[in-house]
Formats: C-alpha cells, sequence, structure tokens
C-alpha cells in the first residue's frame, strides 16, 4: 500500500513507523526539512520538505497514484486543503485528517465533510480520544491503562501487580483452573524493560506490569483477583478546564449517579467559558499547583483528580501534590513519553498519552481485513487488533489450537454472535466470529494477513 503522511511531528512519526515496518511504501511530508530528516534517518521512508497543501508537493510525493493519504500536520486548515487537493488533484480514495478545534467537529456542520464538499473519509480528534481515554481510566481506577473492545462488552485492563497479590507466582494454566468461571485472560507482561506475550507456564511477578482482557461484568472479580480494591468515584477534581477537561467535565454530569465535580483552570477565558457550559460543576480560576486553591477544590476528600492542562510537568506536580493532600488516585496527562518511567517514583496511578490514542485510531482505519480496533501498546511495542472473521481467512474454520500464530499473538477473547466467551485451545473460529488479539509489534503483518490477504475498507 502506498500512503502520504502529512506532518512528521510525534503522530505522523509513529503512524509511519507503524507502516514503513510493515512493508508499506511510506512517503512522509513536512515543511520542517529537520523533521523530514529525522523521519528518512530512523525509518525506511521517503522525504518530502515543503507544505502538505500544495500540489506540487503532494506531486512530488507520489500523489498520482498514492491509495491513501493521512493529514496530520499541527494545523486543522492545513489538514483539511490537504485532503481536498489530494480529493480533486490526484483523486486519493482514502483521506484521514486530524482535526483539533471542537469548532470544526460540531455535528451541525457535518455536511462540510461530504464528498461534493469537503471530502475526508475519516476525522480524528485527538482531544476527543483523550477525553475518552480519561474516562475509561475514571472508570476502571484500579488499572493503570484501559480500553474497550467488542462493542464494550470486553475489556483490556492494565493492571500492575504489588507485594500483596495474592497470585503471584503462581502459573498461568493454573490460574484457569483456580477461576474457572472467570472469563478473563492474561495477554501481555511487562517484566523490566521488556514486554511479552506469556506462555500458560509463565509466572507473575510483584512488579510486573500486566495486560488482561476481561468480559466486563467480570472486570470487578478480575481486579480484585489480582489484589487490586475497586473504588467507586463520585468526587472529581479536574485540573485544566481546556477541551479536554470540558469534555470531561460535561459527560460526568451527563451520568445517572451523580457524580460531584469540580474544575480548576488556570487561564480566567478558558474558565469562563467552562463554567458556562457546565451546569453542576463548580469552576475554580487559579493556578492547579496552588495547594490553597487544591485545599478549597476538596482534593483531600476526592476519589480522583485528573490532570489535563497541556504542559506536562503541571499535569505530574499537581497529581503529586494531590496525592501528597490525600487524594487515592491521580490521572496524568503527559505528551512526552520520555517522562513514563517517572510515573511510578511519583506515585502517580494512571496516565494518557494523546500520541498514543491518535495513532491507534489512525491504525484502525489503515489495517487490512475487517478491522475494527486497533489499541497501540507502550510506545508501538505490541497492538491489540479486533476484527471480523471472513470466510477467505486461513483461520475459519479452526480451532485456536491448529493455528499457526506467531509466538508473540495471543487470543484475548472471542465474540460469536452476540456472546463473548474466554478463549481456550479448542475453540473453533468460524466466519462472522470478532476476534481480539495480543500481537508484538513485529507479527502484526502476519496477524493481517491471517485475517485477509487484500485490503477491504468497509
Amino acid at each position: 500500500m502506498k500512503v502520504i503522511i502529512c506532518g512528521a511531528g510525534q503522530v505522523g512519526w509513529q503512524i509511519a513507523r507503524h507502516l514503513s515496518r510493515e512493508a508499506n511504501d511510506v512517503t512522509v511530508v513536512d515543511n520542517n526539512p529537520d523533521l523530514v530528516r529525522r523521519a528518512t534517518d530512523t525509518l525506511d521512508v521517503q522525504g518530502i520538505s515543503g507544505f502538505a497543501s500544495y500540489p506540487e508537493v503532494l506531486d512530488r510525493a507520489g500523489a498520482r497514484d498514492a491509495d491513501m493519504l493521512i493529514a496530520a500536520t499541527y494545523s486543522d486548515e492545513v489538514n483539511m486543503v490537504t485532503c481536498q487537493v489530494g480529493h480533486s488533484v490526484f483523486g486519493i480514495t482514502r483521506k484521514i485528517a486530524r482535526i483539533r478545534s471542537q469548532s470544526y467537529l460540531n455535528a451541525l456542520y457535518s455536511d462540510l465533510y461530504r464528498r461534493d464538499h469537503m471530502p475526508i473519509d475519516v476525522i480524528i480528534s485527538p482531544e476527543r480520544e483523550v477525553a475518552e481515554a480519561a474516562l475509561r481510566r475514571l472508570a476502571a481506577p484500579a488499572a493503570f491503562d484501559t480500553q474497550s473492545f467488542l462493542d464494550g462488552k470486553a475489556q483490556l485492563l492494565g493492571l500492575m501487580l504489588d507485594e500483596d497479590c495474592p497470585v503471584l507466582d503462581t502459573p498461568l494454566r493454573q490460574l484457569t483452573d483456580l477461576f474457572s468461571t472467570l472469563r478473563a485472560l492474561v495477554v501481555g507482561i511487562r517484566r523490566g524493560s521488556r514486554l511479552f506475550a506469556p506462555e500458560p507456564g509463565d509466572q507473575l511477578f510483584a512488579g510486573d506490569e500486566i495486560y488482561v482482557f476481561a468480559h466486563t461484568e467480570d472486570v470487578n472479580r478480575t481486579v480484585e483477583i489480582f489484589g487490586k480494591t475497586v473504588r467507586k468515584q463520585d468526587r472529581i477534581v479536574i485540573i485544566g478546564g481546556g477541551n479536554v477537561g470540558l469534555a470531561v467535565a460535561q459527560d460526568l454530569e451527563g451520568r445517572r449517579d451523580r457524580v460531584r465535580v469540580k474544575v480548576i483552570e488556570r487561564n480566567r477565558a478558558c474558565a469562563e467559558r467552562a463554567a458556562d457550559e457546565l451546569e453542576r460543576t463548580i469552576v475554580l480560576n487559579g493556578d492547579g499547583l496552588s495547594m490553597e486553591l487544591l485545599s478549597e477544590a476538596g482534593v483531600d476528600r476526592a476519589d480522583a483528580v485528573l490532570a489535563v492542562t497541556d504542559d506536562d510537568k503541571t499535569n505530574m506536580l499537581a497529581a503529586v501534590r494531590a496525592k501528597s493532600a490525600g487524594c487515592p488516585y491521580a490521572i496524568c496527562l503527559i505528551n512526552d513519553p520520555t517522562l513514563i518511567p517517572l510515573m511510578s517514583p511519583l506515585e502517580i496511578d494512571a496516565y494518557i498519552i494523546p500520541r498514543a490514542t491518535t495513532v491507534s485510531s489512525i491504525l484502525r482505519h489503515v489495517r487490512h481485513g475487517r478491522v475494527r480496533g486497533v489499541y497501540s501498546i507502550g510506545d508501538a511495542e505490541a497492538e491489540v487488533i479486533e476484527a471480523q472473521v471472513l470466510s477467505t481467512s486461513p483461520i475459519s474454520g479452526k480451532a485456536i489450537r491448529d493455528i499457526d500464530f506467531p509466538e508473540g499473538v495471543l487470543v484475548g477473547a472471542v465474540m460469536k454472535g452476540n456472546e463473548v466467551i474466554r478463549p481456550v485451545g479448542g475453540t473453533r473460529i468460524d466466519e462472522g466470529d470478532v476476534i481480539v488479539l495480543f500481537s508484538m509489534a513485529a507479527d502484526v503483518p502476519e496477524v493481517e494477513r491471517l485475517f485477509q490477504v487484500s485490503i477491504d475498507y468497509f
């Protein structure tokens, strides 16, 4: 597949990294020659320096025979015009644009993106993706990472194992015997700096970060089995009242179970906007690092604090201060992935990386076959892929034990009709089933081949 990626920043570089190592023909376009040079020096891609929306630049990038255009520059307007030029001048059939401004995303104006207006096939909104990720973290406070699959019927949970975890030193195959009715499966383990797909005989140790697939109805039981406490989130303090903080507060306001939310926003105009758009939420104008303001927000009585300003260090320090004041659970928004190793020493419970959520959203629309969802784990080390099995798939009609999966791939869940089951060796995979797999990055091309050989957009 020939792909043009416009924008060589964090998101563009990661998408190029994913696609180039899967033998796709990738060209990166950016008006910053240094970013283009970084991409061509570190990845197997071609690079073009210039403004992505200029027809001659896209022409040099090979737009005349490109299969897909991904516009992920820092400018919404450049991304939109780039897709328009790609469609009108070069006839590129698949166009994905990253759009940040909420004004462009208002449902009232969705006709703007029709093929006879501004033809964008897929719109990715980083702020919305991050807000949804924050809400998932709040819904599963025992997990440092979580993602929904199979129409919300299954959850991927990232859990840190402590010394008091009751199933330490237990081989995974014994967990299946001990909890025979539990619809949950350990699909990934990070031990130190190494992430791997475990074997049935592998044991769990204190300090491991594990990734577990669980039926949504069994999430609480799964969390408790691995030594975590299920806590209800009734009082939330949000530090940062921008698009992300506002979206989270609006969602919490709309829930049946009354959640008490307070928002702290430093910028006065932004705070006033949040106050105007929220009904029951209290908005405080001031510095989220101020202990006096945190005390006024009642952070010592809060169940969770969510720090989502546009500054990583502010988010981290605010989370640490909230924890020191007595808040039991803190979530941070982190743009710089090199700061992630500091999360555990600082006792920050969970983090959200906007780049990872955006990359996962884009990959969902790039993958071959009937792929319904993709979630990128860590620094593009592994992917969780949800896909529907077609009659042309090599795995259709076979039992899991008879499928030649690569060593770095595990089946986490299978949905037959509307029923989600925990997979075992004898589980037969049939046409129409939807399966979710954990795959190390190097094995993703083989996973795609097992679903379908040709590209199938739907």
